[in-house]
């Protein structure tokens, strides 16, 4: 690295070795000001993008935004990255309100467990943790589901990990690969990727890995410490009998944006297949919108409903209905279920919308290109920055969502011109960096480490392990995947 530096010194058409000491220092910063000083992600971020700004315009004064200029640029970063980003986490965050409020996540873990039966429970599990982590956040589906894990441990006499590793492992997987959870849905926002590619690819990559990593390595990981003494309930044990949504109807309801999605990309690529290449990406926006203008009718109306916020919109207002005002459940209750769902959901927007000004920050002050300039002539592939971008980012701070942005953020010059599926694979790619290598600093380390009964030594030697076997597996994966997928 310090070697392309001393190449590109000599002939920088912009201050390349001083702007990446810029960005070196911006994420060191970052780091020490979540870590050591414990400032919150939204706020540290923002902290960050600020003095890299006023960094810019000395080192680089000809492209950087003069000082008055600076809050104006994170304004226009923020809105920019919110106008997408938070309908989607919004909306998301009150489907999987209703899912939680109406006992629709016990539903279809219930009925997997019994379809698959105890001596396949961990199966059950992971099919669970992989289906229920993509409307729900990973820590509420693992507080809502630990009393079934407890039972499923007490009655098998089997230790709690055979059934709750599996459980966490499915829902690390598609919390970080699969749309609409933050992370991914940032991911594809930043690197300008149609969420039906994001999704696709995510279930794609995700699921095998989920299979590969699931109750085989689990059951292996589990015999490596000590059965750990069964938490006590969390919560009260009548509400496993209380009458619970059919499980056909959680599934549609999870299934059906996820449907209509990837229908709506389907179309969209179809229709755009033809466009000769060469266009700029100016020219490019305005025939694509030409070609879907003159599409028929009904192609036009799942391109409508399609749009990740209409069909996620659309199911959440089913779900409302079928979870909610048809089982009973008041409008006054409604409101305050979505009203509690956003609580959570608004510290992730907020930080979403920060990860935003950061890339903005990068990208209007020249760090972006400096980035690119740097690697230009690296043998690294691009795929393999990304992951080691995401990698680098979470062993030093933990939060796989903060891992997401920050790569993000990084790769946004790397990737003009790639088509749409190979973009989805950088996004995969992020997203496996951002899955592995779970340790003490990481908030989902200490909430499996609490509801599965393990000490931090436990937890070290299984969960980090599987989390990981997941971000090594599902970047080979993504590497035999982008041997068949064109770049450009």
């Amino acid at each position: 690295m310090f070697s392309i530096l001393a190449q590109n010194a000599a002939q920088e058409s912009v201050p390349v070795t001083s702007l990446i000491a810029l960005l070196i220092f911006g994420i060191v910063f970052l780091l020490l000001l979540i870590l050591k000083f414990k400032l919150q992600a939204f706020l540290a971020l923002i902290v960050v993008s600020v003095i890299v700004s006023i960094g810019a315009t000395f080192v680089n004064p000809t492209q950087a935004a003069g000082l008055t200029e600076i809050g104006q640029t994170i304004v226009k970063s923020m809105g920019g990255a919110l106008g997408f980003i938070a309908t989607i986490i919004g909306i998301g965050a009150i489907f999987g309100g209703m899912l939680e409020h109406s006992g629709g996540t016990q539903s279809l873990a219930n009925t997997l467990v019994r379809k698959f039966g105890q001596e396949k429970a961990p199966w059950a599990m992971l099919l669970t943790g992989f289906i229920i982590s993509i409307p729900v956040f990973l820590d509420v589906a693992l507080v809502i589901l630990a009393p079934l894990l407890y039972a499923l441990a007490r009655d098998t006499k089997k230790s709690v990990l055979v059934f709750g590793l599996p459980l966490v492992a499915g829902m690390a997987v598609t919390h970080a690969f699969v749309p609409p959870t933050p992370g991914p849905v940032a991911v594809a926002y930043f690197l300008d990727v149609s969420l039906g590619y994001v999704i696709g690819f995510g279930i794609l990559v995700g699921l095998p890995t989920a299979i590969i990593c699931g109750p085989f390595l689990c059951s292996k990981m589990a015999k490596l410490v000590e059965a750990p003494k069964i938490p006590e309930l969390q919560s009260n044990e009548n509400e496993s009998t209380k009458d619970l949504p059919s499980f056909k109807i959680i599934c549609g309801l999870i299934a059906l944006p996820i449907v209509l999605i990837l229908s709506q990309t389907i179309v969209q690529e179809m229709a755009t297949s033809g466009i000769a290449s060469g266009l700029t990406d100016a020219e490019r926006k305005v025939e694509v919108a030409r070609l879907l203008n003159e599409l028929d009718i009904w192609k036009q109306f799942i391109l409508f409903i399609g749009h990740p916020i209409i069909a996620l919109m659309a199911c959440t207002l089913l779900a409302i209905w079928f979870l909610g005002t048809k089982r009973g459940t008041s409008k006054e209750d409604l409101v305050e279920i979505s009203t509690k769902a956003l609580g959570p959901a608004g510290i992730i927007i907020l930080i979403t919308g920060a990860g935003g000004v950061f890339k903005g920050v990068l990208t209007a002050t020249g760090i972006a290109d400096a980035l690119k300039e740097l690697f230009i002539g690296s043998p690294i592939p691009i795929i393999v920055l990304a992951y080691i971008f995401a990698t680098l980012v979470r062993i030093a701070q933990g939060s796989a969502t903060v891992a997401m942005l920050t790569a993000a953020g990084l790769m946004v010059s790397f990737v003009e011109g790639f088509t749409q599926p190979y973009l989805a694979l950088i996004a995969c790619a992020i997203a496996a960096g951002a899955t592995g290598f779970s340790h003490v600093n990481d908030s989902g380390f200490w909430m499996i480490s609490r509801y599965l009964g393990m000490t931090e030594k436990q937890t070290l030697k299984t969960w980090t392990v599987i989390s990981t076997a997941i971000s090594l597996v599902s970047f080979g994966i993504i590497l035999i995947l982008s041997l068949f997928i064109p770049m450009k």
